[in-house]
C-alpha cells in the first residue's frame, strides 16, 4: 500500500471518527433535530370513585372494564336510614312553620288588642274627667250646707277609683304594646329554628343522594373492589374511572435533550403493543420540575461527595385525534416519543417562557 492510500484511509478513519463524536456530543446536548427516548408510557387522568357516607351496598350496576358514562349509578348504599332521616327532618321543618304561623297570628291579633287598651284608657279619662268636676261640684255644696258630707265624700272616692282605672288600663296598654316586641323575637327565633330545619332537611337530603355513586366522567371500569354485601366507609375507593379517550403520553427526557424542545412540535409515538405502527401526537407542556424534586426525599447536594447525573423530566404529548389506534390503547403501555425539535410550534402552542428567535428593534430618531 502507497504511502498516500495509507494517509487517505487514515485520513478517512480520523474524519469519520470526528464526525460519530460531533454527532453524539450534539445529540447529548440537545442540538440533535429529533430527540428520543424510551422512558414513556401512557398514562390518563382517572378518578378514584369512593362514597361521601358510609353504609352497606345493596347493588353493583358495573362489571370490571365496562365502559360508563358520566353520572351513571355504578353502585348504591342501603338508603333506609337516610330515608327516616329525611322524614325526621320534613317533620321539624313543618312544625318550625307552624310555630312561625302561629306567631304571625299572635303579631296580628296584638294590634287590635292595643287598640282596645287605647280606647279603654280614653274611657277612664273621660270618667276621670266627671268623677273630678262632681267632686268639685259636691265641695263646694257642702261648703254653702247645701249638700252632706257623706255626699262629698262619695264624690271623692269616684274620682279616686276612676283615677286608679285609668292607671290600670295605661299600664295594661303599655304592655299590649310591649308584648310586640316581645312577639316579634318570638317570631325571629322561630325563624332561625325553621332555618335551622331547612338546614337539617338539606343535609338529609344530600346523604340520601350520596347513596347513589355515580361515574364522574365518562371513561372505563377498572380496579373494582366493591361487591354486593361490603360495608364501606365514607371515602373508601371502591373502583376507578378511566378516561381512556383523553389518553396521553408521559415521556421522561433527559434534561440535555430539552434545548430546543417547545409545545406544539410534532412527535412520533410507537406503542410497545402495536409493533411496526406509528402514532402522531404533539408536545402538550414541560414539567415545571425534575421528578426527583417531587420525591419524597429530596436529595441534598450541599453534604458529602457529589456525583452529577442527567435528570429527567417528565413531558406531556398529547395524541393527535382521529386515529384509530387511539381507542386501543390502555393506561400503563410502553411507548417510545421522538420530538421533532425542527418542527416549528404554532403561535397557540409557543411557550412564552422563551425568547424570541427576532427581536424588531424601533430605528433611531433622525435629529438632523
Amino acid at each position: 500500500m502507497t504511502k498516500t492510500s495509507k494517509f487517505l484511509l487514515v485520513g478517512g478513519g480520523v474524519l469519520v471518527c470526528g464526525l460519530g463524536a460531533y454527532a453524539a456530543d450534539r445529540a447529548l446536548v440537545g442540538g440533535g433535530a429529533v430527540q428520543s427516548t424510551n422512558d414513556a408510557y401512557v398514562t390518563a387522568d382517572f378518578s378514584l370513585v369512593a362514597p361521601k357516607i358510609g353504609g352497606l351496598i345493596d347493588k353493583v350496576l358495573v362489571d370490571d372494564n365496562e365502559p360508563v358514562k358520566a353520572g351513571q349509578l355504578l353502585a348504591h348504599i342501603d338508603d333506609r336510614d337516610e330515608r327516616t332521616a329525611v322524614a325526621v327532618a320534613e317533620a321539624e321543618l313543618a312544625s318550625a312553620r307552624a310555630d312561625i304561623d302561629n306567631l304571625s297570628a299572635e303579631l296580628d291579633r296584638q294590634r287590635p288588642v292595643i287598640a282596645q287598651a287605647s280606647a279603654s284608657v280614653r274611657a277612664d279619662q273621660a270618667a276621670l274627667d266627671f268623677a273630678r268636676a262632681n267632686a268639685v261640684r259636691y265641695r263646694n255644696l257642702s261648703r254653702g250646707g247645701a249638700g252632706t258630707v257623706e255626699q262629698q265624700q262619695q264624690s271623692d272616692s269616684q274620682a279616686q277609683q276612676a283615677e286608679a282605672a285609668k292607671d290600670r288600663d295605661e299600664a295594661a296598654a303599655d304592655a299590649a304594646r310591649r308584648q310586640i316586641q316581645i312577639l316579634q323575637a318570638q317570631r325571629d327565633k322561630a325563624l332561625a329554628a325553621a332555618k335551622r330545619a331547612q338546614g337539617s332537611l338539606d343535609q338529609a337530603r344530600l346523604d340520601l343522594s350520596y347513596t347513589n355513586v355515580l361515574a364522574p366522567l365518562d371513561g372505563v371500569v377498572g380496579e373494582r373492589s366493591v361487591r354486593v354485601g361490603n360495608y364501606v366507609n365514607a371515602g373508601t375507593p371502591l373502583l376507578a374511572v378511566v378516561p381512556l379517550r383523553q389518553a396521553y403520553v408521559l415521556a421522561n427526557f433527559q434534561e440535555t435533550q430539552l434545548t430546543h424542545v417547545e409545545p406544539g412540535q410534532a412527535v412520533r409515538i410507537t406503542v410497545d403493543t402495536f409493533p411496526g405502527v406509528a402514532l402522531r401526537g404533539h408536545v402538550d407542556s414541560l414539567a415545571p420540575a425534575s421528578g426527583v424534586a417531587f420525591s419524597p426525599i429530596a436529595p441534598d447536594n450541599a453534604t458529602g461527595n457529589f456525583t452529577k447525573v442527567v435528570q429527567r423530566i417528565p413531558v406531556k404529548i398529547l395524541l393527535e385525534p382521529g386515529q384509530d389506534l387511539n381507542a386501543r390503547l390502555r393506561v400503563g403501555m410502553s411507548v417510545e416519543a421522538s420530538v421533532d425539535t425542527g418542527s416549528a410550534p404554532d403561535a397557540a402552542h409557543r411557550d412564552p417562557r422563551r425568547a424570541p428567535d427576532h427581536v424588531d428593534h424601533p430605528a433611531p430618531a433622525n435629529n438632523a
